[in-house]
Order: C-alpha cells, then sequence, then structure tokens
C-alpha cells in the first residue's frame, strides 16, 4: 500500500498547518488543536480547560450561539469539541466547498470568544458532572487515575468538579484562554479533499492575526505512586472494578508492541479476558482492556462490570491471564491474529477524513513522532512474542498495578480482589465520594 507523508508547515506566527489530501472524497475534516488539557490545570483550576471549550460555542463578537449552531446546521455538516488531558480540540467535517465558509467561523469561536451566557453554561456543565456522577462505569476509570497518579493534574478529572465549574471568574477563564490560546501552542488539522497549499492560505487568511508569543510551560512530569486500593461505595447492581498502573509514554518505541499485547489480552471478541470471562464463563458483559500514552508517562488498564457474587472468579481469572502472559509461550497463531487485527482496522481508518486528521492533528500538537501508515503497519510487524513477554512482565502484573471499584459492599470488594492484589492489604485505601467526571 502506496501512503504518502503528510505535509506540514509552520507559519511565521509560529502556527503548525498539517495535512493528507484524499481527492476521492467530496468532504473535509478540519481541527484546530490546542495543547491545553486538565493537566495543564492547577486544582484551583479544576475543569477549566472542559468549562472553556464549552464557552467557546457561546458567541463571538459577530456570531450569537444560536447562530454559530444555524450557520453549521445549515451547511449539513458536523461541529463538535473535545477536552482530554493533553490537548483540546474543535473541528468540523463538511463538504469541500464549504470549508472555506466554515473556518473563519471556527477562527472566531478560537480567538474572540465573548463568554456569553457565562452562568448558564454554568449550569449546563454542573449537570453533566452530576449525570457522570451518576454513571459508575465511566467513573472508576478516572478513580484508577486519581489511585495512580494522587495529588496531580494527571490524576484529577477532565470533566473538573461543580464548585470550581460554578464560582471561577470570568477574568481567570479570559487568563486562561490568553496564555494557552496562542499561534505556537496551536495545530490546524485536515483530511479530505483539499491541498496543503489552500489549507495554508485558509490558515493565514483566518487565523493570521491568533496570538503569539512563547508556547506555555510544559505541565510537571507524571508521578506513579506506589499502588493503592481505591473504592466509593454507591447501591448499584454490578461492581464496576478497574486495575492498572503506569505504562509507556506516548512516543516509547515499545508502544507499537504495547499495542499488539492490549488487543490480545483485552482488544478483541477473541481476545483472553474477553474469552475467558464473557464467552466461556458468563462471569460479565463488558471486560477488556486499554492503554494511555502521555509526554512522560502513561497507564495500563483492565476494566470489567459483574455481579458481586462473580468478582472473586473474575479477579482469579485476570491474574491467571495476566500470569500466563509473562511465563507462557505466545502461540504464532495468537500473536498474528492480534498484529493484523491492528493493521486491518489502521488501512480501513484511512478511508475516513475525521480518523486521518484525528490522527495527524493529535501527533503533532503532542509532538509524537509523525509515521505514515505504511511505516507503523511495520513497525507492528516486527513485533514479536518476547517483546510482548517484556511487557507483560514489566507493565501488566497485579503486584505492580492499583485498584478502584465501585460498588455496594466496600467488604465483598475487598475480599473480591484480595487474592489478586495481596500487596494492597496494607496499601493506603481511598475512601472517597466519586470523583467530578472524565470528558467532555
Amino acid at each position: 500500500m502506496a501512503d504518502e507523508r503528510p505535509r506540514l508547515d509552520t507559519t511565521s506566527r509560529g502556527l503548525r498547518v498539517v495535512s493528507e489530501q484524499m481527492s476521492g472524497v467530496r468532504s473535509v475534516a478540519l481541527g484546530v488543536w490546542i495543547g491545553v488539557g486538565s493537566r495543564c490545570e492547577t486544582p484551583a483550576q479544576a475543569g477549566v480547560s472542559h468549562f472553556l471549550e464549552h464557552l467557546l460555542f457561546k458567541g463571538t463578537p459577530t456570531h450569537s450561539a444560536e447562530e454559530i449552531a444555524q450557520i453549521f446546521d445549515g451547511f449539513g455538516g458536523e461541529i463538535n469539541a473535545a477536552t482530554g488531558r493533553d490537548y483540546t480540540v474543535v473541528y468540523i467535517r463538511l463538504l469541500d466547498e464549504l470549508i472555506a465558509e466554515g473556518l473563519p467561523v471556527i477562527a472566531e469561536m478560537l480567538t474572540s470568544p465573548t463568554y456569553a451566557d457565562l452562568d448558564q453554561e454554568r449550569k449546563v456543565v454542573c449537570e453533566e458532572i452530576a449525570m457522570y456522577a451518576d454513571d459508575p462505569e465511566d467513573q472508576v476509570h478516572d478513580l484508577l487515575a486519581q489511585a495512580i497518579f494522587p495529588d496531580q493534574a494527571l490524576g484529577r478529572p477532565v470533566i473538573g468538579t461543580a464548585e470550581i465549574v460554578g464560582s471561577i471568574p470570568q477574568a481567570e477563564i479570559a487568563a486562561y484562554h490568553g496564555t494557552h490560546y496562542r499561534a505556537p501552542n496551536m495545530v490546524v488539522a485536515a483530511a479530505g479533499n483539499i491541498t496543503h497549499s489552500d489549507l495554508l492560505g485558509l490558515s493565514n487568511q483566518f487565523l493570521g492575526d491568533v496570538a503569539t508569543g512563547d508556547a506555555p510551560a510544559r505541565p510537571e512530569p507524571g508521578r506513579p505512586d506506589e499502588p493503592r486500593l481505591s473504592l466509593v461505595h454507591k447501591d448499584t447492581e454490578q461492581v464496576h472494578l478497574c486495575l492498572g498502573g503506569p505504562g509507556l509514554s506516548r512516543s516509547d518505541p515499545r508502544r507499537h508492541a504495547q499495542a499488539v499485547l492490549d488487543t490480545m489480552l483485552g482488544g478483541l471478541m477473541s481476545s483472553r479476558l474477553f474469552q475467558e470471562i464473557r464467552e466461556k464463563r458468563g462471569l460479565a458483559y463488558s471486560v477488556g482492556s486499554y492503554t494511555v500514552g502521555y509526554a512522560d508517562t502513561g497507564q495500563v488498564t483492565v476494566h470489567l462490570g459483574t455481579r458481586e457474587d462473580n468478582l472473586a472468579t473474575c479477579c482469579e481469572v485476570i491474574g491467571t491471564e495476566l500470569r500466563r502472559l509473562r511465563d507462557e509461550p505466545i502461540a504464532r497463531e495468537e500473536l498474528d491474529r492480534a498484529k493484523n487485527h491492528l493493521k486491518g482496522r489502521l488501512v480501513l481508518s484511512t478511508e475516513s477524513p475525521g480518523t486521518r486528521m484525528n490522527r495527524l492533528g493529535r501527533t503533532v500538537v503532542t509532538d509524537t513522532e509523525m509515521l505514515t501508515i505504511d511505516e507503523i503497519i511495520e513497525r507492528i510487524s516486527r513485533v514479536t512474542a518476547d517483546d510482548l513477554q517484556q511487557l507483560a512482565a514489566e507493565f501488566w502484573q497485579p503486584e505492580s498495578m492499583s485498584v478502584s471499584a465501585i460498588g455496594p459492599d466496600l467488604e465483598r470488594i475487598r475480599t473480591g480482589v484480595a487474592p489478586l492484589v495481596p500487596h494492597l492489604a496494607g496499601a493506603t485505601e481511598i475512601l472517597t465520594r466519586s470523583p467530578g467526571g472524565s470528558g467532555t
């Protein structure tokens, strides 16, 4: 498969512009990525990145919030945004002939928000936080991050808390915007039926006066702590559990092997955890694993939801499968299946302008090595069974992991997880109210 390298330029003001042309489509996916997320916040600012993302849609000097919605609805396109720990993105997908009409609206939203209806939007985000607090299946993941990275921005939920969102003054929000929404901290990424020269020209035309100056200082490095047990009482039908610990940074050369291991462990219908816990024993509906990479650290996680009566058995199976990954030879057929799945999913994703744009924007805004699809496939192909066993031994063993859980009976949870993580019997236990939330 031939795969041209994406084109990347930097304007005179430091704005990075990256693109991939797809001549076989009639649309363009375009995102403006800002290198600011929840890990850039102080405790007193927790949630301001996500709140600011909401406020970008509340009006500009020339368009009200309703008019912004009407413009993009009239285009028949899509406009949305997302906030993570490392970045914020506002993105559109439009017919190629309309991108020159959509980008100036996005540009004004990003550079000149009016903070209209500020108090009303506080209520909206506080309702989002309340909605999140009712969802233990999602919430338990932030509880694990809090256990792995205690008293740090990486351990705080992206969505913040109602206390801070409900009270942070407009002047502080505007100052935060002024610090981070600067050209050297922003990336324009596009994929679809647009040339790179056209994208560069449009970026200069509509974002040519974006604030310049130095990019903000990088956040403090993540500092994973000793394993912890983190439990929250909630009257639920299931126990929602996460087991996890530190992982690879997003630029670690072993990250492609980590993706293969994660796929084999819990990323497929044929994965070990899915087969052993759901298909063979019927102990859970939702079970899997995932990895997250940051600039300086990362996280690995196994997660499931199950009834209290099944928890001990599920934990036993998880422990067995993690030790098998470390101790037993991995069959060639299983290794090839996971590698082929990753390669196939990667190639299929190239048919989507939105997926291509996301890959480009996230790569550039996080200063990650930019690889072509062919280069990624080649690196996946080189992964060996030994690579996976070494990673399993270093990052995926229960004795180096924390546990978070939400359920109705904390004593039964402690009893159920004890054989899996006996090292946590004397570890710091966090009995806490639920964290604020985790996303947009």
